[in-house]
């Protein structure tokens, strides 16, 4: 049966945005091709109403590979099962988010399952006759790129934040298959997570995201970067240099060497904004610059931009902001 399927990521017992996010595109593409959308989820244990979740989102059919050695997750296990259950089923597309865990993943499928593979796409793909073509961002988020396929099946993953999720309600059947992993598969595992900054929103998911670099002028000042981002649900990011000195975390560097985002909005303050830093940012919706200096780089790639002291104006944008938010709360 040919279909589109989605690879489900699940994290710390609910489904992760990017899931939707695909299964959203999953379910545009599946429409033009007139097939429909499989979930397909790994694991030991789900979480409660995941097939009814899915279907929220698009998907005709759920499948659970179910096995003890299937958590926490390993790439290589992951992988194998999905172009296994690729080739048994004959599905002709798979499409994950690029994610940490779905960009590793997904090369291994393309060579297993023997497909092509469209990494990093920002929109379902588009049929010319034969051919398959995508567009995603190429040369650090300085062009974009058409890439094309005529061959079969096609393993894609898109870039997070690139598709708002949309419910598109289904009723889906659901099947569950044990699956045990080849020992060769099992040889590197996880043994255990380090979480970080867990009650924050993770910079790979957010739609908002507040940044700040050197600008600051110490890690004392940051308060008022986590007011601003409290104020508007936002997750915190910084410029290299600031992580370099030690004034912020490095899971916070944004950029070129860094975590590559591209939330909706992206607010930087005291960020010059240097090509390495840019190349992180750039595909962002929205970029709002915040610099004392009118010549900053910053300001020619911004949507918005205020030229003026950050530690006068970031404090009156965060009290307006919750001005505004008390006078519509209701």
């Amino acid at each position: 049966m040919s279909a589109v399927a989605v690879w489900v990521e699940i994290s710390e017992g609910r489904l992760k945005k990017p899931t939707l996010e695909v299964l959203t595109a999953a379910r545009q593409w599946a429409d033009s091709e007139n097939l429909p959308v499989v979930a397909i989820a790994l694991g030991a244990d789900f979480p409660p109403n995941l097939t009814a979740s899915l279907g929220e989102y698009g998907a005709d059919r759920v499948i659970r590979l179910k096995g003890p050695q299937l958590e926490p997750l390993v790439n290589s296990a992951y992988a194998r099962a999905l172009a296994q259950l690729m080739r048994e089923r004959q599905f002709s597309y798979l499409l994950l988010p690029q994610t940490y865990d779905g960009r590793a993943i997904a090369p291994f499928v393309a060579v297993w399952a023997d497909g092509a593979l469209l990494s990093g796409i920002t929109q379902p793909p588009q049929r010319e006759g034969s051919t398959l073509r995508a567009r995603r961002i190429a040369y650090s988020n300085k062009a974009i790129e058409w890439i094309a396929t005529d061959h079969l099946p096609v393993i894609a993953t898109l870039k997070s934040n690139s598709i708002v999720p949309a419910k598109n309600p289904r009723v889906p059947t659901e099947e569950e298959l044990a699956y045990t992993p080849l020992p060769e598969d099992l040889r590197l595992k996880s043994v255990g997570i380090e979480k970080v900054a867990t009650d924050k929103v993770p910079l790979t998911e957010a739609e908002i995201v507040v940044s700040a670099g050197r600008g600051l002028k110490g890690p004392e000042n940051w308060g008022m970067i986590e007011e601003l981002a409290k104020a508007l649900g936002a997750a915190t990011a910084c410029s290299k240099p600031v992580a370099d000195v030690g004034w912020r975390p490095h899971h916070e560097h944004v950029g070129q060497t860094g975590i590559q985002i591209s939330p909706n909005l992206y607010i930087a303050i005291g960020i010059s904004g240097a090509i390495q830093h840019l190349a992180g940012v750039a595909s962002s919706k929205n970029i709002v610059v915040i610099n004392n200096d009118p010549e900053a780089p910053f300001f020619k790639v911004a949507d918005y931009g205020i030229v003026g002291d950050a530690f006068q104006v970031v404090p009156q944008l965060t009290e307006a902001i919750r001005k505004y938010k008390e006078q519509h709360a209701h």
